[in-house]
């Protein structure tokens, strides 16, 4: 399990720890932001190292290729090196271009085949790495969206409080004015 997996994992524990908000059906949470955000620094700094190391294969492909390259070109060194030798024997000249041939043949298609599989494996490790950080931003874009959403319900649930506080107060304050004798509720109206 790479790093940036463990700090998913420590982010999504952490979230399964925090208290339920009041009158919320637990789906709500109180997060401490500080420590969140720790986390989440700590998953940035991280995501750099994670993409260096699948950068680091993918780069590799240039040698699997280069290897490739290299061992088709021995072939074809070794093919023209036993077809000079063939050559220097006059009364096998016919087999020799024969054979020179066939081997030239196989090594072109043994050294594509080679070349083919390593771009292949490049293009897969490539492709996984490129998966794998798109998994891992969408993950970190859920936790961001969910503490968003937390933080909104609560600055919602706080502002219907205080208006369900005020309206308390301000009919508290009409029934005083309304039972006052008149000249006290003149005093009270200004």
């Amino acid at each position: 399990m790479s790093r940036i997996e463990q700090l998913i994992s420590e982010i999504e524990e952490y979230i399964d720890g925090c208290k339920a908000q009041p009158f919320t059906n637990n789906k709500k949470i109180i997060v401490d932001k500080d420590e969140l955000e720790e986390l989440l620094v700590e998953l940035r700094l991280r995501t750099p190292d994670e993409i260096k190391k699948y950068q680091k294969i993918i780069s590799n492909k240039e040698a699997i290729l280069s290897d490739a390259t290299r061992q088709a070109e021995e072939m074809i060194s070794q093919a023209q090196a036993q077809t000079q030798e063939l050559l220097d024997e006059h009364e096998i000249i016919q087999q020799a271009y024969a054979k020179a041939d066939e081997i030239v043949r196989s090594a072109t298609v043994q050294g594509q085949q080679i070349v083919d599989q390593a771009a292949m494996d490049a293009n897969a490790i490539r492709e996984g790495a490129i998966r794998y950080t798109d998994e891992m931003l969408k993950s970190l874009q859920n936790i961001i969206s969910h503490t968003m959403e937390g933080a909104k319900s609560r600055f919602d649930a706080l502002n219907t409080s205080l208006q369900s506080s005020y309206q308390i107060v301000s009919a508290n304050r009409q029934e005083l004015v309304g039972e006052a004798p008149e000249e006290d509720a003149e005093e009270y109206e200004d």
